[in-house]
């Protein structure tokens, strides 16, 4: 209910903005529509290991690739939003739906657009963009600031307008993403005709099969297989938008059939460009609903499957190179910043010619940045070239507890998987086996958090996998490393070479970490509480003393 009301305050809200904008909006488009409206419905069926099938209404958009713009004052599509507030990006929305590259596809480069961020995944997948010159998004849109898209699909087309392949770009409830190339196979195409209707093609479809190694679904494992059917929406007519059906499949690593997924055009599709006011708010006011409860609607599945299936849950690894990690929360963040300048000055420290590419994870805006010593500045033909992809936002909060460089690197690279290296036989001759300096510090405070944090670190647990809801019990106890710690060598990098704002940032954020891992079971959000608490307890108590003394 409250879900609901607040939905309506917001339409009120934005639909009053709209008609206060009304002569601001862009003007309708002539010609083929950019953009589309697409009614669908989505299936389910688990065949196994128990059956259960439900369907539910489904709103997607389709969005010529290219285009940039404001629809008509229906769909924006990569249209700049300076709103800052909730309320602000809703009473001053130019559009009901939007489409933002910020949503798609590799962290950051979201100014490009979703044209050049498509051409830079395709380069990353060895296939050349100037063989897929067109392209058509289908996808769930941003409706009041909210949107779960469980999966968009690109279709790829040649520059004679024939689909090519599809881009599957799945996303699941943890923020994490990932996009998968799938080529249309067209050896038996070229001979497919219709038998009764002269030599008229068939519509074109996309009939192919890949490896699953992404985390999806609580209910299934990583493993196994998907296969995909989708029908080319235009039917090799691009003037004429025919709808789409998309089925997906997934088959386990035993060849067993698990899941059939399928979406569908429900209804004809609506071209924005040409809708007038009285056709915009009644098609707002019927399907304005759906997006919120697409999620809901899967809990209550989920819950179904759990409790009266007696599924049990597979829970999220870490996810692997191919996959484009959760964003980072705020103390990864400020983590990631700390050792990147620390990367670099290994780097720029390091006697062997060497050029490093560094991927960050889980950054809104940050992208990969190279890293190059003295030697490979003077002599690049000699440059080792290595690349180090961090996988997960995870990886930084990790590294902080390992008391050595070395150790920390091999284990996340060999064990926990947090991270992928091109060359790993290069990694000695970034971060070298050596003892950890001794603790030099500029002030007394620093002192105190330092020796603080040499006290209280100690080595992460290793990141198991696969875990499930029927696996053992972790054990309750955490092995103890006997060796004697001194300072890390980032922290003594900071202490060394970052400024005083950087290094109380560095030392608070770990004793914060730290001291959670030792009493709060590893949640600093329960730190948080508890200072939160006192602040009011003060604040009341100090009320109380002053209302006595003034009495």
């Amino acid at each position: 209910m409250i879900v609901v009301l607040t939905a309506i305050v917001s339409i009120g809200l934005q639909l009053l903005g709209y008609i206060w904008k009304w002569g601001h909006v862009d003007e309708p488009q002539s010609g083929t529509p950019s953009a589309y409206l697409i009614p669908c419905r989505v299936t389910h069926s688990r065949e196994h290991p128990k059956k259960h099938a439900f369907s539910y209404f489904y709103l997607a958009v389709g969005i010529l690739i290219g285009y940039r713009g404001n629809v008509n004052g229906m769909i924006s599509v990569d249209d700049p939003d300076v709103s800052t507030s909730w309320l602000s990006k809703i009473w001053r929305a130019r559009s009901w739906f939007r489409v933002y590259a910020a949503d798609y596809l590799e962290r950051g480069n979201n100014k490009l657009g979703l044209r050049a961020k498509l051409d830079n995944y395709l380069r990353s997948q060895d296939a050349n963009p100037a063989d897929y010159p067109h392209a058509f998004l289908v996808t769930a849109p941003k409706f009041l600031g909210y949107q779960f898209n469980p999966v968009s699909f690109w279709y790829l087309y040649s520059p004679d307008w024939t689909l090519s392949a599809v881009v599957v770009e799945m996303n699941n409830i943890f923020g994490e993403r990932r996009p998968y190339l799938v080529l249309r196979d067209t050896t038996d195409d070229a001979t497919r005709i219709t038998s009764n209707e002269g030599f008229q093609l068939t519509p074109v479809w996309v009939n192919a099969s890949w490896k699953k190694d992404f985390h999806m679904s609580p209910f299934n494992s990583r493993k196994g297989s998907y296969s995909l059917l989708a029908r080319d929406p235009f039917e090799g007519n691009m003037e004429g938008f025919s709808g789409i059906d998309i089925s997906l499949n997934l088959v386990s690593s035993k060849d067993q059939p698990k899941l059939d997924v399928r979406l569908y055009s429900e209804g004809k599709a609506l071209g924005t460009s040409h809708m007038g006011p009285l056709e915009q708010a009644k098609f707002v006011l019927t399907w304005f609903w759906v997006g919120f409860l697409t999620f809901p609607r899967m809990v209550r599945q989920a819950a179904s499957l759990f409790f009266y299936q007696q599924l049990h849950i597979w829970y999220r690894p870490e996810p692997l190179k191919d996959s484009i990690g959760r964003l980072a929360d705020t103390t990864e963040a400020k983590l990631e910043l700390i050792f990147r300048h620390y990367l670099r000055f290994l780097v720029e420290q390091s006697t062997s010619p060497l050029s490093v590419t560094y991927v960050p994870s889980g950054l809104l805006e940050s992208s990969e940045e190279t890293f190059t010593s003295p030697g490979a500045a003077v002599h690049p033909e000699q440059a080792e070239c290595l690349k180090i992809k961090i996988l997960t936002p995870v990886f930084y909060s990790r590294f902080v507890h390992y008391a050595h460089d070395f150790e920390a690197i091999f284990c996340e690279l060999a064990e926990s998987c947090t991270i992928w290296v091109d060359q790993p036989e290069t990694l000695p001759k970034i971060f070298l086996k050596k003892q950890s300096p001794p603790l030099h510090v500029p002030s007394f405070m620093d002192y105190l958090y330092f020796k603080t944090i040499q006290r209280l670190r100690r080595r992460p647990a290793r990141i198991t996998r696969p875990m499930t809801s029927a696996g053992s019990v972790r054990p309750t106890t955490t092995p103890e490393d006997v060796r004697g710690f001194r300072i890390s060598p980032m922290d003594a990098f900071v202490l060394q070479y970052s400024s005083q704002e950087t290094r109380a940032s560095y030392r608070s954020l770990l004793a914060r970490m730290f001291v959670a891992d030792r009493v709060f079971f590893g949640r600093p959000a329960i730190i948080d509480a508890l200072l939160l608490s006192g602040v009011f307890g003060v604040a009341s108590w100090l009320l109380s003393f002053g209302s006595a003394t003034s009495c």
